[in-house]
């Protein structure tokens, strides 16, 4: 037994080491944790173990110390660093995003409050470091013979195959173990279901050696015909008058010439889609400049009528959408803000938004509208290079400017968007039509009157509301917001252009970095954390318009087919994954785990309940049947972003 804890200690202290790390990964994280799915993380972590046994097996002496101590280190650094992550971002990094992670550096005070605010689960992860080097020197560190090495090996493929047999057991549902080690990338629900390490090798995995994901379900087959639309006549057998937003594309006969079999596969696929119809609202607002915004961190908390009067007077006298979400997606704004501009889901794993920018993208606002000859711009009021921003806008047909790039604005953290307002606005009001897109950073956390500069500069204007330092913290950085709002219209009465402008708002994602109590103060109730957490308004406001409650289901996605339908732009709806909020076709929200929501209900895919709209049941079959769109959506949407879809479908 002696000589076992000499030669092989090391084994069994990696291993309780990682089941250390793993337990408070998941305690700090999500509080509560699920029996099965640490099990299954603790058959993966043994076969971690194993392998990490054998890569020490090839040093002896201090050498075998070192290296030992080198990978125990690895894998606490590893867990710190994913752990700080999330409390940032709510999300994981991928392998992809730590080759990036730079950039994370400019929130290094932000960080350094949260290690301070979680030091004790930062102690629990150095822990076995710090232990191995007192207890280390009690194991031996030998290179291990041929028949150790091919034992380790066999102990490694028994504990993996242990572990995808277990996964096999389990089911093969969507968002179960299986479904996310084998067919989907969800970083979020994997670490929950597998384990961090696991999560971070599978990932690890597809970056080096290509990976997509594939369909756990089978999509409808095209339609008969010939694929191009709109058919001569309605479901009544009358002409429809009104027409589809479609352009002239005939999928079918694409997909009969197509030799590359990817692309073979999405002709196909987009031929099974039906537009949308145009109608009353197509073209209302033909002609009009454009005035996009994506609002960091916008929420339903930051619209009041004393507080933020500009915010409430465009929610209230424009378009009220009081059924619209903003999902989080894997790269929180970067992946909000690349849905609210393509009408595209993000890709798993990587940075869609950057690497958008080497595609051709004919459907985005700044590109369609160029053509017709408005002057279009881009703004951020922070670094120009922030999530690869100087590659990305400009390819969606903007001049950009931000921080570092011809935006001159005060270098604050954050930034103010009032400032940002004041400076562009002389570059584009005389130069009608015109199109404007602002991306803000006003309202970004952390949310206290000491780290953030605009909610100390607006400090006073909250001073006296009966709600906790945080809650007042985050008002503050919306007030900036709201400011810049008031300033905008201003300047846009002065110079003639607020009877033909449309200003469209919406947020990048819910304002993730308030606590969960706070969330639940200002909303004045507990909010669930399923579908209400993201829920948000979307402003669509023009001087003059006859204001309208707008209660369908609708998210973020929908805004670029909304938008190109009010301006009377041409499109093709079948190749967005969204939808004309104002059509007739079907609302579905979808969220990054698959979720959704229909005019028929909510869908939970996490647990598997439906909750209907009516309090009626629905068939299993619409379940499967939405389930089934929503994964196709997900799948092709990675893949055009994969195919450059729209490059090749126009020849560009």
């Amino acid at each position: 037994m002696a000589e076992f804890t000499k030669k092989d200690g090391v084994l069994l202290f990696f291993f309780f080491s990682l089941l250390l790390m793993e337990f408070a990964f998941r305690k700090g994280l999500f509080q509560e944790i699920q029996l099965r799915d640490y099990l299954l993380s603790v058959i993966f972590i043994l076969g971690i173990s194993v392998f990490l046994f054998f890569m020490i097996g090839f040093f002896r002496g201090k050498a075998g110390f070192s290296v030992s101590f080198l990978l125990i280190v690895l894998c606490s650094l590893l867990y710190q660093s994913q752990f700080i992550y999330y409390k940032f971002f709510k999300t994981f990094y991928t392998v992809y995003s730590a080759g990036n992670g730079a950039q994370a550096a400019e929130f290094w005070r932000d960080i350094g409050n949260l290690a301070r605010e979680n030091a004790f689960w930062l102690a629990v992860f150095l822990a076995p470091p710090l232990l191995f080097l007192p207890l280390g020197r009690f194991f031996t560190f030998q290179k291990q013979d041929k028949l150790n090495r091919i034992s380790l090996i066999a102990c490694f493929a028994f504990s993996q195959m242990a572990g995808i047999g277990t996964l096999m057991a389990s089911g093969k549902e969507i968002n179960s173990a299986y479904d996310l080690y084998f067919r989907s990338s969800m970083p979020l629900l994997s670490v929950e279901r597998l384990g961090l390490l696991t999560t971070m090798r599978i990932d690890m995995q597809r970056q080096l050696f290509g990976w997509e994901p594939k369909l756990s379900a089978t999509v409808k087959k095209p339609p008969e015909g010939s694929g191009i639309w709109p058919p001569p006549k309605n479901s009544s057998g009358e002409q429809d008058e009104m027409g589809y937003n479609v352009m002239d594309i005939d999928f079918t006969q694409l997909a009969a010439k197509e030799k590359n079999l990817d692309l073979k596969d999405m002709y196909s696929y987009f031929s099974s889609i039906e537009p949308t119809r145009k109608n009353p609202y197509t073209g209302k607002f033909k002609g009009y400049n454009l005035i996009f915004i994506t609002a960091e961190s916008f929420s339903p908390y930051a619209v009041n009528k004393e507080i933020t009067p500009t915010l409430y007077k465009l929610v209230h006298e424009g378009y009220n959408f009081t059924n619209f979400y903003n999902p989080v997606w894997g790269v929180s704004t970067s992946d909000g803000e690349y849905v609210a501009c393509t009408g595209l889901i993000p890709k798993s794993g990587v940075w869609s938004f950057r690497e958008s920018g080497r595609n051709y993208l004919p459907f985005v606002l700044g590109n369609q509208l160029k053509k017709l000859g408005y002057d279009t711009r881009a703004y951020h009021n922070h670094t120009y290079t922030y999530y690869g921003r100087d590659i990305s806008h400009p390819n969606m047909g903007y001049e950009y400017k931000a921080l570092g790039l011809g935006l001159e604005v005060k270098k604050t953290w954050p930034e103010s968007d009032l400032e940002m307002i004041e400076k562009t606005v002389p570059d584009y009001i005389g130069n009608q039509p015109f199109h404007t897109y602002y991306m803000t950073v006003s309202g970004h956390m952390q949310y206290s009157f000491t780290g953030n500069y605009i909610a100390w500069k607006n400090r006073k204007l909250v001073e006296g509301l009966q709600l906790s330092t945080q809650a007042k913290a985050y008002l503050a950085t919306q007030i900036e917001l709201d400011r810049a709002l008031e300033e905008l219209l201003e300047r846009l009465e002065e110079n003639g252009a607020a009877d033909r402008t449309l200003i469209a708002l919406g947020a990048d994602h819910y304002p993730y970095g308030l606590d969960a109590e706070t969330i639940d103060e200002l909303a004045g109730h507990k909010v669930e954390k399923t579908f209400e957490l993201y829920k948000s308004p979307f402003i669509l406001y023009a001087k003059g318009m006859r204001p309208e409650k707008i209660d369908v289901p609708a998210s973020s996605l929908d805004i670029i087919p909304t938008l190109s339908n009010l301006l009377g732009l041409e499109y093709d709806s079948r190749l967005l994954m969204g939808r004309d909020i104002f059509s007739d076709s079907d609302p579905l929200v979808m969220f990054v785990d698959k979720s959704f929501i229909t005019d028929k209900g909510r869908y939970n895919s996490v647990t598997g309940e439906f909750s209907p709209a009516d309090g009626s049941a629905v068939d299993k079959k619409y379940i499967q049947a939405v389930s089934s769109m929503v994964q196709a959506k997900f799948h092709y949407s990675a893949k055009m972003l994969d195919t450059d879809f729209y490059g090749k479908l126009f020849g560009k």
